[in-house]
């Protein structure tokens, strides 16, 4: 897979990518990232990429000259004919769609991914409407610029395709992960310890010493039986999610024995 990043930055991501998954995912040839910028798609002596916007208002909009040039240099397909089952062209701004596993999942089944990194106030919206698929925030919160959000959805993306991750499963059992209907037929050997996320929150981790500063690891999890490790767990992720993301339940994969946990915690409230 291909990540291109268009940004006024381009040494920004020089430390990002030089360490752990992504750096051994360039280096065994599974993700090639690249980076343009912007500035050498200007024609002019002060290599000028933003404007004052029309109507006024504060702050500076990007050109769309140079944006459009550096899109079409990459030789992605125009817009209208665009193959968006194998390449798309994002634009990270705080107006976009809210970036999640499951964008991250749709991400990972494309062959490139262009990356188109907004500062200042904004980019001129021609660029959207001429060279964008879709437009995405990583949050609900303002940036400088799209550079740590092009990081942040390369890193999401990329550790979702095969062989990036030492183990397959660890991109699987997961926050925001797969619901165990998806792994039917999958199992071999011992049975899980473990649910699919199915959306949620993931569940506690432990590991040695098996206490700490008096604070012991449950003894269900030292127990060796499979379907209670796996009910605590399920039990425990429902817990978490409760208290740190209730949004997400609306749309989880919930059984009625999870449903029935859930309101015996909402009613000890």
């Amino acid at each position: 897979m291909r990540f291109d990043i268009i940004t006024i930055f381009p040494e920004f991501f020089g430390g990002i990518f030089s360490h752990g998954v992504v750096k051994r995912a360039i280096a065994n040839g599974l993700v090639e990232i690249g980076l343009r910028d912007l500035r050498e798609f200007t024609h002019d002596r002060h290599r000028t990429v933003d404007d004052r916007p029309f109507g006024g208002g504060e702050g500076m909009v990007l050109k769309p000259e140079p944006l459009i040039e550096a899109v079409e240099s990459l030789g992605v397909a125009p817009r209208a004919d665009r193959d968006t089952a194998r390449e798309s062209v994002v634009l990270l701004s705080a107006q976009g769609a809210k970036f999640s596993q499951a964008v991250a999942r749709e991400l990972s089944a494309l062959e490139r991914v262009v990356l188109i990194c907004g500062r200042y106030e904004g980019v001129d919206e021609r660029v959207n409407e001429l060279a964008c698929d879709r437009e995405l925030s990583i949050g609900d919160y303002v940036l400088s610029g799209g550079e740590l959000g092009a990081a942040v959805i390369v890193d999401a993306t990329m550790r979702l395709l095969p062989g990036v991750l030492g183990n397959e499963d660890s991109a699987a059992y997961e926050s925001f992960g797969r619901p165990d209907e998806e792994f039917a037929g999958e199992q071999d050997g011992p049975p899980r310890s473990t649910h699919g996320a199915g959306g949620l929150l993931d569940y506690p981790h432990y590991t040695r010493p098996a206490e700490f500063r008096g604070l012991a690891v449950p003894e269900v999890l030292a127990g060796g039986n499979h379907d209670q490790i796996r009910r605590w767990r399920r039990e425990r992720a429902l817990e978490k999610t409760l208290r740190n993301r209730p949004d997400l339940l609306e749309k989880a994969e919930l059984s009625a024995e999870d449903r029935k946990f859930l309101e015996r915690l909402k009613s000890r409230r």
